[in-house]
């Protein structure tokens, strides 16, 4: 019989569920506009080689497909995306609406931008545009720029597809990033989910211009139940959003409020834990035995029940409705482990039950994981993780089997 190529139907309930389809960015022209002056404010710790850098985003991409995950890249869905001229119209609205550019500029770029296929359309909203590249405006704000200047900034944070949007059940959670460089991410994985022909239309959940909520603070710890960081990226008020709109749904019965380090090691809460199994989470052995949570629960005529605080592995297992959350504490010393948490050591990707992606260079982590009985695939990642993100980070999952 002919192999089934069918997509499999979007929906995911769980982190560890064999992992069908994901949608990643291939590093491009984005992070080659990083310089030394402006890296700070584009949330990255140093300038990567965007050569090697592609080379190890293609290994990864051939290990999931190695593994039978369908991977989609959010460029080509953008490109496929602004071929319908609503899709254009509004990501022309959203890039441009605003007082930076001024009128006469807006205007100039309008007509700069009309004669953009899709493709080239969606590398310039990637990978920006500067001053040198448009010529003469007769705009102030031109007149007063230095060639280098942006007047679309590059998105390079866009590798890590995880915080724009996440999954939950079969509809996405389209977040709203906290950092100003990374805001207009969101906007187009929403226009990208409002009108791919994949998706159809799909109800987006949450949205570029809610409470701050990003993906990588979200884990779904088994069917049903969510556990969400709040620290340095996402608040209080987008957790309290999204237990709304699941409860609502019915596509959870309890949300996790987790608090964690307002820090940059620390910007996400799959920065220092992840999912390995579908009862065991990887674990910073610095912050695993103080790190709490909060649990919310629907009550009646859209109240919230929330508990008391209760320790995080405590509250995950009764949410999970296990006896025991195993924790794989890496069990390091304390500076081998404060170097691997910070190259994204406990940043796995589960592609199943006991299966996860990680970086190679984390030796003495990936040995704990292996000890545990946790196949470790491993990938380079000395010029990925310059953005501070790891193999979740840089992977948005679109379908799972259920568990």
């Amino acid at each position: 019989m002919p192999e089934d190529t069918t997509p499999a139907a979007p929906g995911v309930a769980s982190e560890v569920g064999r992992l069908r389809t994901v949608m990643l960015h291939r590093p491009g022209n984005e992070l080659r506009r990083l310089t030394p002056r402006n890296n700070d404010v584009l949330l990255f710790d140093g300038l990567p080689w965007v050569d090697r850098a592609q080379d190890e985003h293609d290994a990864f991409a051939a290990a999931l497909r190695t593994h039978g995950v369908e991977v989609l890249y959010l460029t080509e869905l953008l490109a496929e995306t602004l071929a319908d001229p609503a899709a254009r119209a509004e990501a022309m609205d959203r890039t441009l609406t605003g007082i930076r550019l001024g009128d006469s500029l807006r205007a100039y770029l309008e007509g700069f931008l009309a004669d953009h296929d899709p493709a080239q359309l969606a590398e310039v909203l990637t990978a920006g545009l500067a001053v040198a590249e448009i010529g003469r405006t007769k705009s102030l704000v031109t007149a007063l720029s230095g060639p280098e200047d942006f007047v679309i900034e590059p998105l390079p944070n866009l590798l890590f597809t995880r915080d724009s949007s996440v999954w939950v059940q079969d509809r996405p959670v389209v977040t709203s990033l906290a950092m100003p460089a990374r805001r207009r991410e969101t906007q187009l994985t929403d226009l990208v989910y409002g009108f791919h022909p994949r998706f159809g239309g799909t109800e987006r959940l949450h949205g570029p211009d809610r409470e701050f909520l990003e993906g990588g603070d979200v884990l779904a710890l088994a069917d049903g139940v969510l556990a969400v960081g709040v620290g340095e990226r996402t608040r209080p008020a987008g957790v309290e959003r999204l237990a709304r709109s699941v409860f609502e749904r019915g596509l959870a019965r309890t949300v996790l409020a987790v608090p964690i380090d307002q820090d940059r090691a620390t910007m996400h809460l799959d920065t220092i834990c992840t999912m390995v199994d579908v009862d065991a989470v990887v674990m910073y052995p610095n912050v695993a035995h103080r790190l709490a949570a909060v649990a919310v629960r629907p009550g009646a005529d859209g109240e919230l029940l929330i508990s008391e605080t209760a320790p995080f592995v405590v509250a995950a297992a009764e949410a999970m409705g296990i006896d025991e959350l195993r924790v794989i504490d890496t069990g390091l010393d304390p500076i081998t482990a404060e170097r691997e948490q910070w190259d994204d050591g406990n940043n796995t990707l589960a592609i199943g039950p006991k299966l996860a992606v990680a970086y190679e260079r984390n030796v003495e982590t990936n040995s704990r994981l292996e000890a545990a009985g946790i196949e470790v695939i491993r990938i380079a990642g000395s010029e990925l993780g310059s953005g501070r993100g790891g193999p979740r980070c840089m992977s948005c999952p679109i379908s799972r089997d259920a568990l």
